[in-house]
């Protein structure tokens, strides 16, 4: 298996753990509340120092998942 499929595996086990049985019409709230805990655990165990993790958020997180976002809206026009 090629680690792209192994990152988009990672990445479904982590929204499943993320969502766990909640229903994302109606727990939104409280799933990107998770996803907020998730993202910042992450990068501050990579970087340590809050401030450089603030600066990765920006400057690399943002731009990527809009780009991801983007890719996926082109594969399926009309669903985004």
């Amino acid at each position: 298996m090629h680690e792209a499929q192994k990152d988009t595996q990672r990445a479904f086990a982590a929204a499943k753990a993320i969502i766990d049985g909640r229903d994302p019409n109606s727990d939104g709230s409280s799933i990107m509340v998770t996803v907020e805990h998730a993202i910042a655990a992450v990068l501050l165990a990579i970087y340590k120092d809050p401030r450089t993790a603030a600066g990765m958020l920006n400057e690399g997180l943002i731009p990527g998942i809009e780009e991801r976002l983007s890719l996926y809206a082109s594969k399926r026009p009309g669903d985004i």
